[in-house]
């Protein structure tokens, strides 16, 4: 028994050392803690109210996860239950890609290429513009001289081929003339060694009139092209086709009396302006054909949680709070003795264009402005 308490008191003795020790070792190490730990460990100890803030917050992170899970789920039911169109922007005239369930991806031959001809004669002169534009009235800044040189160069090779384009006789004309007009504001702009206000404005005047008359012909040749397209498509489809969804995209500059989504609205009608058929701005002239299905998905499966749970279909296609947000505007500006500034206020289910719409004063299109 002597014996036994012994070893004990001796086992006691070697733990109490060892914590000791390791104690000692921690104390150390804390100590000697490199200064660039501090970013890692280093701040201040949070409050309660902190700590609560941050743990209701926690549950919007934790929604979008959800969200983008189900999310995959929701687009691939979607598009095995019913059509889907996307017409996209495109250097080349829009992008046409028709989606049915449990089949291939459709997509669209291009717009003949005389369109892309044209478009890009008619940028040349606003390219030359861009050149110019910087240097006006500066004779002391030559550094415009190296890319005209270069652009004049561009043209002469251009003209030079011209005669080999499969199009419109009368088209090829009148690109001729936009070109020879661009290489003589160049050869001129040379010669003088500085370009003038007044030279770029009259070059700009002079080709307004031509620049007119092949924006005319392009839209008139990627009209009929989607036109055929479209209307092929909605035969095919059948019955289905009244469960199609249409989506195009633009940006800002592009929206008003966008030409693709236009086209697909004679087909669609009035009735699926804003339900089936959708404008998505986005902040580029491209985008993907995977981001406008994310898009459209979203949609959809948002109308779902507004009819669910404040039994509106489309409620959610329109900002959550927008509504209150216009009271709030109304109340505070009312305070602040302002006169409220707001648009009308527009039901749900609303077939608007999603562009302006409201007659005013002044032209609305080229031919307008040169008839003028």
């Amino acid at each position: 028994m002597r014996e036994s308490a012994v070893k004990r008191h001796t086992g006691l003795v070697l733990v109490l050392a060892l914590v000791a020790i390791a104690a000692t070792a921690w104390a150390g190490d804390k100590a000697d803690k490199p200064a660039y730990m501090n970013v890692i460990v280093g701040h201040a100890t949070p409050t309660k109210a902190q700590v609560a803030e941050e743990n209701l917050l926690t549950l919007n992170v934790a929604m979008f996860g959800y969200y983008d899970r189900a999310l995959k789920l929701y687009q691939q039911r979607l598009l095995a239950q019913h059509p889907v169109i996307l017409a996209l922007f495109s250097g080349a005239g829009g992008d046409f890609t028709l989606y049915r369930p449990e089949m291939a991806p459709l997509r669209a031959p291009s717009v003949p290429k005389v369109y892309q001809v044209m478009k890009s004669v008619g940028h040349s002169s606003m390219a030359l513009f861009q050149i110019a534009g910087p240097y006006l009235d500066n004779p002391a800044d030559q550094s415009w001289r190296a890319l005209m040189e270069v652009d004049r160069t561009q043209h002469k090779v251009a003209l030079g081929t011209l005669a080999n384009v499969d199009m419109d006789p009368y088209w090829r004309d009148d690109l001729r003339t936009i070109l020879t007009n661009n290489v003589a504001f160049m050869d001129a702009a040379l010669a003088k060694g500085v370009i003038t206000y007044m030279d770029l404005s009259a070059f700009a005047k002079k080709q307004a009139p031509y620049l007119a008359k092949i924006v005319a012909w392009a839209a008139d040749t990627q009209v009929a092209h989607w036109m055929g397209v479209v209307g092929n498509w909605k035969q095919m489809l059948g019955k289905d086709w009244d469960k199609t969804y249409g989506v195009s995209n633009s940006i800002y500059v592009a929206r008003q009396n966008n030409v693709i989504f236009s086209v697909l609205a004679q087909y669609f009608g009035p009735d699926a302006m804003n339900s089936r058929l959708m404008l998505f701005e986005t902040t580029d002239f491209t985008t993907t054909p995977e981001e406008m299905l994310v898009g459209l998905t979203r949609v959809v499966a948002d109308r779902s949680v507004g009819a669910e749970f404040f039994g509106n279909y489309y409620l959610m296609d329109y900002e959550l709070m927008g509504g209150d947000g216009r009271d709030a505007i109304v109340a505070e500006a009312k305070k602040r003795g302002m006169t409220p500034f707001l648009p009308p206020l527009v039901p749900f289910g609303s077939h608007e264009w999603p562009w302006k719409i409201t007659p005013g004063p002044g032209p609305g299109t080229v031919k307008q402005l040169l008839s003028r």
